[in-house]
């Protein structure tokens, strides 16, 4: 788990919910994108993206989600997501979701995601600010 920490120093611990398995007894493949997302507004929300979105009206959306399952997982216990950034262009980037399972000490499942950056206000794309692309490379592979 030290190294899975390591290689994603911006992680999120969430712990399995008895009601996210399905009738296979593991958790649903659906509930994985919710795991992305409670990972990415952690991520979001330590670069301050969303506070940016108040002032100038631009924030992400998602134009792709993309998962691979690896190893089911089960209740109890508490997976930590860990993003990473990749593929960062004028208005657009990669973002890699890695889940590791604390009970079985491996990572079960591999996820991404296509951000795209977008002015509510025009309805149109927007580019990435300067601080923006200054915290993405920080965590780029």
């Amino acid at each position: 788990m030290q190294s899975f920490i390591e290689q994603h120093p911006i992680h999120t611990a969430i712990n399995v919910a008895w009601g996210e398995m399905d009738a296979l007894q593991h958790v649903n493949n659906v509930v994985y994108f919710r795991y992305f997302e409670t990972a990415r507004i952690d991520f979001f929300n330590q670069i301050n993206l969303l506070e940016d979105l108040q002032t100038t009206g631009i924030g992400p959306v998602i134009s792709e989600n993309n998962a691979r399952y690896k190893r089911p997982v089960t209740f109890p216990d508490t997976v930590l997501v860990g993003v990473t950034i990749s593929d960062i262009q004028k208005e657009r980037f990669m973002m890699h979701y890695s889940v590791f399972s604390q009970a079985q000490n491996t990572l079960t499942t591999l996820g991404s995601s296509q951000v795209v950056m977008f002015n509510f206000k025009t309805g149109k794309k927007a580019q990435l600010s300067e601080p923006l692309l200054a915290a993405l490379h920080k965590y780029s592979r």
